[in-house]
């Protein structure tokens, strides 16, 4: 795993525009760009980085997140495997319960203990990874099955409450967070990362990716607008009222107050934005995941301040002085 570094967030068109914005990403010296469920234009994410990253040369990819509920987990880890062999050590494997409305709604998911589903599909899959092969029943998920070979594949979680942070802890190589203020996630979450961690006797320490949208621009209430209206539906879901509420912010739905806004979202000239970044890993976060809130009115533009900025943010944090080892 990397630490210290600020990878971003594609939100692309089309496959072909996810493509072009991660070579894009690569020259601007960004180490990870990361696909979100919709963000490869509405494609597999997977399937999109495969392209992606068969037409660069170092960029990582990493998902933020695969959904577990559609996908087993061995179609997952014949993905892995394939990516592997494509692009050896540039695949980061982030994966996650998803919403239960959207799981419910889409699939007609069961939703029953998806602390419980997340835990067996994370230790059946890190069996497979680990060993090349595994035999793992569990209340909800079945593995059975061999790889040609290990592989050393990050295996990382989602993470939104402290429960599913000190899972991570216990069982993955991260916990990417998403829509947690800062003050959240140093006050409880890390806290919980490592008490899941220690709690399992494990030797190295695992990072929290802040998964944090950014919005370059001078203007708060252009900031402001922007997170109004492409985060909006987040407000609505009850397991993010939940976490804002455990935060210090009392919210029913849209739209989000100032103050929640405010610790939510980074915002302000490249430098600036540059600089709190930068200060989540100064907080104690491992990494963070900019995902860029753009500006439709002028859309290149926007992303390529973003992904400056960003390129900028890396150069800080990774001196040196600052760099932890695995």
């Amino acid at each position: 795993m990397t630490w210290n570094e600020i990878g971003v967030g594609i939100t692309a068109n089309s496959a072909v525009d996810f493509c072009e914005q991660i070579t894009q990403a690569e020259e601007f010296g960004i180490p990870t760009a990361w696909a979100t469920i919709g963000g490869a234009g509405g494609g597999d994410p997977l399937t999109a980085l495969g392209a992606a990253l068969s037409q660069t040369e170092k960029i990582a990819g990493g998902t933020a997140i695969i959904p577990t509920w559609p996908r087993h987990p061995l179609a997952i880890a014949q993905q892995a495997v394939a990516l592997e062999e494509l692009t050896p050590g540039r695949l980061r494997l982030g994966l996650g319960p998803s919403h239960k409305p959207m799981m419910t709604r889409s699939i007609g998911a069961q939703w029953n203990k998806p602390l419980t589903h997340l835990k067996e599909y994370l230790t059946s899959l890190r069996l497979l990874f680990t060993n090349g092969t595994v035999d793992f029943e569990g209340e909800q998920v079945t593995l059975r099955a061999s790889i040609k070979a290990p592989i050393n594949v990050e295996i990382l979680a989602s993470a939104l409450r402290k429960k599913s942070f000190s899972l991570c802890g216990e069982l993955t190589d991260g916990a990417i967070s998403w829509m947690c203020p800062k003050t959240y996630l140093i006050d409880q979450a890390l806290p919980a990362l490592n008490q899941g961690a220690e709690q399992a006797n494990r030797d190295k320490i695992i990072p929290l990716i802040a998964h944090v949208p950014i919005a370059v621009s001078s203007d708060r209430s252009v900031a402001r607008r922007l997170a109004q209206e492409q985060l909006a539906r987040y407000s609505e879901i009850p397991f993010y009222q939940a976490m804002f509420r455990e935060a210090g912010f009392e919210i029913s739905g849209n739209p989000y107050p100032d103050e929640l806004l405010d610790d939510l979202v980074i915002s302000g000239t490249e430098e600036e934005v540059a600089e709190k970044l930068v200060s989540y890993i100064d907080a104690g976060c491992g990494e963070v995941l900019a995902a860029p809130l753009i500006n439709t009115a002028d859309r290149a533009s926007s992303i390529a301040e973003s992904f400056s900025a960003i390129a900028l943010a890396n150069e800080r944090s990774m001196s040196p002085s600052t760099t932890k080892q695995d």
